[in-house]
């Protein structure tokens, strides 16, 4: 325990404490503004229908704007685009509260929503490959690097415990408006502060590093094909948990299951910092995603509140994990000048995959009952569990476009361990 507290205060050390204050409040909207603009457009509208296509365009915007976002840091620096992006969105998100409470039409209100979506900052993924390229930089062993991942997955899962758990007690006691100005406050404040902190600037010169345009290894692109899976399984879990405290009369117990969840995950991540270096990051993976099976298939007969509190916290225990072992992979085999958009397509996949998925299992838990919506994710996790033994080329080096061998050297600021000899290899 001691050592584990040593490397999360080496950590610390490279960005500072107030970094992850602000990052972490700068991340919280983002959890709650999915929910926040379902229940608020529900309220004032009474329309379920226009709250979904309100919710489902503000993912859809997230889904496709965080890598646009995520590639222009990369190409230009992180400090103006987050700027940028944190006042857009919260004028936008402004202007849903407003247009929602003004009994805008369907149309304006999927329009803010989309936009609201597609301004998101990405204070996660890019404080992630701020804080990585930091720890690079100052020349860190993998451990530290590993904690630095570890501790940013901690702080998203805090925060997408916390986000909606706010926006609920907000709704209770006042009205979900209050909820989404809050959020919008935080953006304007954090996202601003997130911008300007000094860190920002020591990694612009890396970013602004000219480099030949680099092919992605196809591993890559599983990885992000994983992500939407895991995206898919809180998405079905959401669903199949409301259903289910619902037919037990317990709906308001919703969101406390959840949290249960979410708490374990992260003191799951936490302890990521303790797995010994020499379990490579494809064994890793893969027992993650065998324990995504495993512990997944006990939802299918959970019939009481009990037994279902029971369930999801132990299958809280994978979920921080496996995504934090796929964002290592990910920050593995991509080029530094393509980090921060390769963070955000991991972040923008878990969006997408969730907002499909809780359509989708919605619709069969209201037909079929909870246990519909927990098939669909064993299923998700089943897919992933397929993809952590068949996905090749994991400890493959990225090259340029052209490049005449696989071990060529990739010009420019590079990472020293992207051209390691083995995944199996340990790496230290």
């Amino acid at each position: 325990m001691s050592g584990a507290l040593h490397t999360y205060r080496k950590v610390i050390a490279l960005t500072g404490p107030l970094l992850p204050v602000v990052s972490f409040l700068g991340r919280l909207p983002t959890a709650m503004c999915q929910l926040g603009s379902v229940l608020l457009v529900a309220e004032t509208s009474g329309s379920l229908a226009t709250a979904g296509l309100a919710g489902g365009a503000l993912a859809l915007g997230q889904t496709a704007g965080g890598p646009l976002l995520g590639r222009v840091a990369d190409r230009h620096g992180q400090r103006g685009v987050v700027l940028a992006a944190a006042l857009v969105n919260a004028a936008a998100v402004t202007a849903l509260v407003l247009a929602a409470l003004a009994h805008a039409g369907t149309g304006l209100l999927a329009l803010l929503g989309a936009l609201a979506g597609a301004s998101v900052p990405q204070v996660g993924p890019l404080a992630r490959s701020r804080t990585v390229s930091l720890a690079r930089r100052a020349g860190a062993d993998e451990r530290t690097v590993a904690a630095a991942l570890s501790f940013e997955g901690t702080l998203d899962e805090v925060s997408f415990v916390l986000g909606p758990a706010f926006v609920g007690l907000a709704a209770a006691l006042a009205h979900p408006a209050v909820a989404l100005l809050v959020a919008a406050g935080l953006l304007a404040v954090c996202g601003t502060a997130f911008a300007l902190h000094p860190t920002a600037g020591q990694v612009v010169a890396e970013a602004r590093v000219r480099t030949p345009r680099t092919r992605l290894p196809g591993a890559v692109y599983a990885l992000r094909v994983t992500m939407v899976l895991q995206g898919a399984m809180f998405g079905a879990s959401q669903a199949g948990i409301t259903a289910l405290t619902e037919r037990l009369g317990r709906a308001s117990q919703t969101g406390l299951v959840y949290a249960a969840m979410g708490v374990m995950s992260a003191a799951a991540g936490l302890a990521m910092v303790a797995v010994p270096e020499r379990l490579a990051l494809r064994a890793r993976w893969r027992i993650a995603t065998t324990a995504l099976v495993v512990l997944s298939v006990p939802l299918l007969f959970v019939e009481s509140l009990g037994t279902l509190y029971g369930a999801v916290v132990v299958l809280g225990v994978a979920y921080a994990p496996h995504l934090i072992t796929l964002f290592g992979l990910t920050e593995r085999l991509v080029p530094a000048a393509r980090l921060a958009e390769s963070m955000a397509f991991l972040t923008s996949g878990i969006v997408g995959g969730q907002a499909l998925a809780l359509a989708l299992s919605g619709r069969l838990a209201q037909d079929h009952g909870p246990v519909a919506a927990f098939a669909v994710m064993v299923v998700a996790a089943a897919l992933c569990a397929a993809l952590s033994w068949s996905v090749r080329g994991l400890s493959g080096p990225v090259r340029p476009e052209g490049a005449p061998g696989p071990h060529t050297a990739v010009p420019g600021p590079l990472r020293p361990d992207v051209a390691a000899p083995s995944d199996s290899a340990p790496r230290g």
